[in-house]
C-alpha cells in the first residue's frame, strides 16, 4: 500500500479479482463499496456511471483546432524535452494537456512508443476529460484541481488497466487559473513515488516559463520579487509551490485569501492580517513592496502557513535531476524602503512578535507598520537574523498574489463581481417557479450589489403566457431589502410608471438605466408625490433593468442603494444588467414551463372522464392530483357493462408532460373499447399490452422508449353475483375495505408492465359484499422517495377504515392523510362502494333446445313484467325474448338459461353452451331468414354478446320509456 495525497492506495493484480480490479468488477457490477477504494477515484468512477461512460469504450473525441504552438506549448516544449531525455530508455509516455484536457504535446522514452501505441495515446488532439473518458490522469486532474495518481484498475477504461499514470494542473502563476496538465503516463509495474517530486519540478519549470509569456509589468513585479527571494541567503523559511499551496487550500479558503490578498494590494501599504478560516484554521497575509528593475512598483502578498503545516519541511533536491528542476530557492528577509533589511519573526522563536493586534513597546529594533483597517503586523528590523532563530521550526511561505496597487483595486472589485455572478448562476433559476425565481433575483443582489431590489412582472407573464405590452398591467411581484419598512408597492399591488421615470425609459430602450440621484431625477415626484418623497427619504441611487429573455420582455427589476452614500457607477450598471440577463432566462424558462404545464394539465383533465355514468352495480368518487413539476399520465374510467355489472379502470402512463398525456388519451380509448366488448380483464390486458407494443413499434419518434412499461388495473363486479374479477398489468393492488371497516390488500398476480409482451396475465375473482369499499389508485399515492412504501400503506389502511364514510370522504381523507404535500408523480385515486342488484328483481328459467318450450318462457316473462309493473316493455321484451331464444334452440347446444334484470333498463339475457357468436346482417327480399337481429336491434336501446368460461351470452336492454 503507498499512498497518494494523504488518501491510501492498494496496489495489485489489475486482473484476477483482488485488489484494485476486483473492487472495480463489484462497482461495475452495482455492488456497493464504501472501503477500498481511494476518494477520489470512487468519486470519479461514480461520476462517469452517471454519466453513462460504458467501461470497453475505445475510442476517443478528437479535436483537430487545438493550437499546437499556443501559450501552454510553448511554455512546456522545452520542459519536454529535457523529462524525454531524462526518461530515455523507458515506457514513459509524457504529454501536456490544455484546460479542456485536450493533449497538445506528447514525448517518449522510447521513440518506438509512437509507433505501437494506439492514435489516443500517441498523438495530440484527443481530448482526455472525464466527461468523456472516465476515470484518468488528465480528467481527473482537472476535476481534482491537484497532483493525482491512477493506477491500474483503477482507471474507469478498459483499455487502460495495465497503466498507471501521475497528473498535475499547470497554473498561469498569475491569476492562479489552471492553464493546462502535465500528464506521466507508464506501465503500472514502473510505479515509482519519486515521481511526485520530479512532476511537480517540471510544473514548477513550466509554469515559470508561463509567466516569461506574461505581460511584462506583471512578469517585472513577480521577477522582482523571486529575484529577492534568490538574493536572500539566510534560508531558514521555506517556499512552497504555487500548486502545493493551492492543494492545501479548499476552493472557498482560496477565494477568501485571494480576496484579502487583492485588498491588501489596492491599500498599498506594508502589512499583515490574519485570516480566519473554517475549522478553527488561521492563515497569515503578509504584503510587502516589489519594485521592478524597470521602475514598476507593486505589492507581494505572502500566505504564511503555521510551521506545524506539512508543507513547511523543504522537498530534498535530487542531484540526477535536471537543474532547472530545483525548487525556489528559500525565502528570506526583504528590503525595505529605509534600505533595511526586514524579517518576518517566526512563530515560537525568541524574537517572536506579540499576538496581532498587540504591538510591542520595549521590543528594541522593532517597527510596526499599521494598514488602514488592517491588522497589526510586526517586522524585525536589522542586519540578519538572531542567531537562536536558527533552530526554530520556520513557517512555510507560498506566493499568493502579486500586483500593482490600483490594478489590486479593479480586481478586488472584479473578484467580487465575479464571485456575485457565479453564486448567481448557482441560486438563481434553482425552481421553475417564476415568483420564486424573481425572489431568487433579489435575494442575490442584497446587500452586495443592492440595498432594496423590486421585481415587477405582467400578470400575463405570470400565467405563463406571452406579455403583450409589458409597460402596462405590471405587478409587484418581489419586495426585497434590508429592512421591511422601506415604503415600496406591496407585492400584488398593480404599478404604474410615469414616461420619464428609468423603470419606463428601460422598458422603451430594452437596456439598463442608471439614475445615479434620484432626487435629480425627474418624473418621480410629479405623479405621486407624497409617495415619492417618502420613498426618497430612504434610497437615493436607481438601476432600473428590463428583463429580456429571447427578445421578449418579461417585466423590470428596480435596484436601490440606501446605506451606501455612493451613487451607482457604469460598473454596478453592468453587473445589474448581468444579474437581469441571467434571471430573465431563468424566469422565461420558468414561464414557459408553467404554460407547457397548464397546457398538459388541460390536455390531460380533457382527456379524463368529465362525469360518472348511470349505473347502480357502485357509487363512485375520483380525484386526480399533478405532480407539482408536471403533468403526468394517470388515468381512471367506469364502464357500465352488460349484465348490470361496471368496469372499473386506473392506470399510468411511463413520463410526464403533454406527450404523456396524449399517450394517456389513446390508452384510455383502447381500453375503453376492448372493455365494452366484454372481454374479461386479463383478455383486455392482453389486448392492450399487444397494442402498445405495436403502437410503439410504429412510432419512429418514440426510439424505443416510447410507452412501453405503462401500467393499468382492471376490475369487473358484478352486482348479481357480488363477486369481482381483477387483473393488473405492473400496477399496484387495489384496498379492499370490507363493511366492517377492515382493510386488506388482495393478492393479485402483479403481471408486466404493458409493452413488454410474451407474457401472460392472470385474473383473479374476489367476493366483494354490499357496502364494501374497492379503492383503486397509482403509484404516485404510495411512492415516494422520502417515504418507506410499507409505511405509507400503514396510513393508507388507516385512512380507509373508516367504512361509514361516503366515496367522497374517502377520497378526501386519502388525499389528505396519505398523499404527499409536493407530489413529486401524479395520482389517480377512484373510490367504489358496492351494491347488490335485489334479488326480486331478477327472473331465471332454464329449459331445453325444444322449440315448443318458447311459448311458455314467453309466458312466464309476460307474467314477471306484469308483477314488475312493466307492462309498457312487454311487447318489445315478447319479441326479443321470443327472437333469442329461437335463435338458441336452432344454433345454439346444451340446456338454454333464460334472465330478465330489473335495473336502470329492462335486461334480457339467453345463454347456451355454444361459442358460436349471432352476426347482425342484411337480409335480402328474397331470404326467408335473417331478419331477427335486425328485429332485436330495432326494439332494443342495445344489445351484443359476451362469451363465458361455459359459453355465451346474448343480450339486450330495453328502456322504460316504449323501448
Amino acid at each position: 500500500m503507498v499512498r497518494s495525497g494523504g488518501e491510501s492506495m492498494l496496489t495489485g493484480r489489475a486482473t484476477g479479482g483482488t485488489g484494485p480490479a476486483r473492487f472495480r468488477e463489484l462497482f461495475l457490477q452495482g455492488e456497493p463499496i464504501e472501503t477500498g477504494v481511494r476518494p477520489s477515484i470512487l468519486s470519479s468512477w461514480q461520476r462517469s456511471r452517471a454519466l453513462g461512460l460504458s467501461p470497453n469504450q475505445s475510442d476517443l473525441p478528437y479535436r483537430d483546432d487545438f493550437e499546437p504552438d499556443g501559450r501552454i506549448v510553448r511554455a512546456a516544449a522545452p520542459v519536454l524535452d529535457r523529462l524525454q531525455s531524462r526518461f530515455d530508455g523507458s515506457e514513459m509516455n509524457i504529454s501536456v494537456a490544455d484546460a479542456s484536457g485536450t493533449v497538445l504535446l506528447r514525448r517518449f522514452g522510447k521513440a518506438s512508443l509512437a509507433r505501437t501505441l494506439p492514435a489516443f495515446q500517441s498523438a495530440p488532439g484527443f481530448v482526455f476529460t472525464e466527461r468523456v473518458a472516465g476515470t484518468n490522469g488528465i480528467g481527473l486532474a482537472l476535476a481534482e484541481r491537484q497532483l493525482i495518481r491512477v493506477y491500474g484498475a483503477e482507471h474507469f477504461a478498459e483499455r487502460s488497466q495495465g497503466s498507471a499514470c501521475r497528473a498535475l494542473p499547470l497554473r498561469d502563476p498569475l491569476s492562479g487559473r489552471i492553464e493546462g496538465v502535465l500528464c506521466f503516463g507508464y506501465p503500472r509495474t514502473a510505479e515509482d513515488p519519486s515521481l511526485d517530486t520530479v512532476i511537480r519540478r517540471a510544473a514548477s519549470v513550466i509554469e515559470r516559463r508561463l509567466l516569461r509569456l506574461g505581460s511584462t509589468r506583471e512578469r517585472a513585479l513577480l521577477r522582482a520579487y523571486l529575484n529577492v527571494e534568490a538574493e536572500t541567503a539566510a534560508g531558514m523559511r521555506h517556499m512552497i509551490g504555487m500548486d502545493q499551496l493551492a492543494s492545501m487550500l479548499r476552493p472557498q479558503d482560496r477565494a477568501v485569501l485571494l480576496e484579502k490578498a487583492a485588498e491588501l494590494i489596492s491599500r498599498a501599504q506594508r502589512g499583515a492580517v490574519d485570516v480566519a478560516l473554517p475549522g478553527d484554521r488561521r492563515i497569515t497575509l503578509v504584503s510587502r513592496p516589489v519594485r521592478s528593475a524597470a521602475g514598476v512598483e507593486g505589492f507581494a502578498v505572502e500566505a504564511v502557513l503555521p510551521a506545524s503545516s506539512p508543507a513547511a519541511h523543504a522537498i530534498p533536491h535530487q542531484v540526477d535531476e535536471p537543474s532547472d528542476f530545483a525548487p525556489v530557492p528559500a525565502a528570506s528577509p526583504a528590503t525595505l524602503l529605509s534600505g533595511a533589511v526586514a524579517t518576518l519573526a517566526t512563530p515560537g522563536s525568541s524574537s517572536s512578535p506579540p499576538a496581532l493586534g498587540h504591538p510591542s513597546e520595549t521590543a528594541p529594533g522593532r517597527v510596526t507598520v499599521v494598514g488602514d483597517g488592517l491588522p497589526t503586523a510586526d517586522l524585525v528590523v536589522g542586519h540578519g537574523a538572531p542567531d537562536d532563530q536558527h533552530d526554530a521550526p520556520s513557517p512555510a511561505r507560498g506566493l499568493l498574489l502579486v500586483g500593482e496597487p490600483h490594478v489590486g483595486t479593479y480586481a478586488l472589485a472584479a473578484r467580487r463581481r465575479l464571485e456575485l455572478l457565479s453564486e448567481a448562476g448557482t441560486r438563481i433559476g434553482t425552481t421553475l417557479d417564476i415568483r420564486r425565481t424573481a425572489q431568487e433575483l433579489a435575494e442575490i443582489a442584497v446587500p452586495r450589489l443592492a440595498d432594496f431590489v423590486t421585481v415587477d412582472l405582467p400578470e400575463a407573464v405570470l400565467r405563463g403566457e406571452e406579455a403583450g405590452d409589458p409597460r402596462h398591467d405590471l405587478r409587484r411581484t418581489v419586495v426585497h431589502g434590508i429592512r421591511d419598512d422601506c415604503p415600496f408597492s406591496p407585492v400584488g399591488k398593480q404599478v404604474e410608471y410615469g414616461p420619464t421615470t428609468a423603470q419606463l425609459r428601460s422598458l422603451n430602450s430594452g437596456q439598463a438605466v442608471l439614475e445615479p440621484d434620484l432626487r435629480a431625477a425627474s418624473g418621480w415626484l410629479a405623479r405621486d408625490p407624497e409617495h415619492s418623497e417618502r420613498l426618497l427619504s430612504r434610497v437615493h441611487s436607481l438601476i432600473a433593468v428590463p428583463l429580456v429573455a429571447r427578445g421578449v420582455v418579461l417585466g423590470v427589476v428596480g435596484f436601490y442603494r440606501a446605506e451606501d452614500p455612493a451613487p451607482f457607477e457604469d460598473d454596478d450598471r453592468s453587473l445589474a444588467q448581468e444579474l437581469a440577463v441571467r434571471a430573465a432566462l431563468s424566469i422565461d424558462n420558468a414561464r414557459r414551463y408553467t404554460r407547457e404545464r397548464s397546457m398538459a394539465l388541460a390536455l390531460q383533465r380533457s382527456l379524463l372522464p368529465h362525469g360518472l355514468p348511470d349505473q347502480n352495480a357502485v357509487d363512485v368518487a375520483h380525484r386526480y392530483l399533478p405532480a407539482e413539476s408536471d403533468v403526468g399520465g394517470d388515468w381512471y374510467d367506469v364502464i357500465p357493462l352488460s349484465g348490470s355489472r361496471v368496469g372499473l379502470f386506473v392506470g399510468d402512463v411511463v413520463g410526464h408532460g403533454m406527450l404523456s398525456a396524449a399517450t394517456m388519451g389513446r390508452l384510455r380509448t383502447a381500453a375503453r373499447s376492448f372493455a365494452e366488448l366484454d372481454f374479461p380483464p386479463d383478455d383486455v390486458l392482453t389486448h392492450l399490452d399487444n397494442l402498445v407494443g405495436r403502437l410503439d413499434r410504429e412510432d419512429p419518434a418514440s426510439d424505443g422508449a416510447g410507452i412501453i412499461g405503462a401500467t393499468c388495473l382492471y376490475a369487473v363486479y358484478d352486482p348479481i353475483s357480488q363477486q369481482c374479477t381483477l387483473a393488473r398489468a405492473g400496477h399496484p393492488p387495489p384496498a379492499l375495505v370490507h363493511p366492517d371497516g377492515t382493510v386488506s390488500f388482495p393478492d393479485l398476480p402483479a403481471g408486466p408492465p404493458l409493452g413488454l409482451g410474451g407474457l401472460p396475465f392472470e385474473a383473479t375473482e374476489i367476493s366483494l359484499p354490499e357496502h364494501s369499499q374497492l379503492v383503486l389508485y397509482t403509484d404516485g399515492l404510495i411512492e415516494d422517495r422520502d417515504r418507506d412504501v410499507d409505511v405509507v400503506l400503514d396510513q393508507l389502511r388507516e385512512a380507509l377504515a373508516h367504512p361509514e364514510r361516503t366515496p367522497e370522504e374517502t377520497c378526501q381523507a386519502v388525499l389528505d392523510t396519505v398523499a404527499p404535500a409536493a407530489p413529486v408523480d401524479d395520482i389517480a385515486l377512484l373510490v367504489a362502494r358496492t351494491h347488490a342488484l335485489d334479488p326480486h328483481r331478477i327472473a331465471t328459467w332454464e329449459l331445453p333446445a325444444d322449440p315448443a318450450l318458447v311459448s311458455d318462457v314467453r309466458a312466464s316473462a309476460m307474467r314477471q313484467l306484469t308483477d314488475w309493473d312493466l307492462d309498457e316493455v312487454a311487447f318489445a321484451a315478447e319479441l326479443i325474448l321470443s327472437e333469442l331464444v329461437t335463435n338458441a334452440i336452432r344454433h345454439g347446444t346444451g340446456l338454454i338459461r333464460v334472465r330478465l334484470l330489473h335495473d336502470r333498463t329492462l335486461i334480457c339475457e339467453v345463454s347456451d353452451t355454444s361459442d358460436t357468436a349471432p352476426h347482425l346482417r342484411r337480409a335480402a327480399t328474397t331470404d326467408e331468414g335473417g331478419r331477427g337481429l335486425f328485429l332485436v336491434a330495432q326494439l332494443s336501446q342495445s344489445w351484443g354478446t359476451r362469451h363465458t368460461s361455459k359459453g355465451k351470452v346474448i343480450w339486450a336492454e330495453c328502456g322504460f320509456h316504449g323501448g
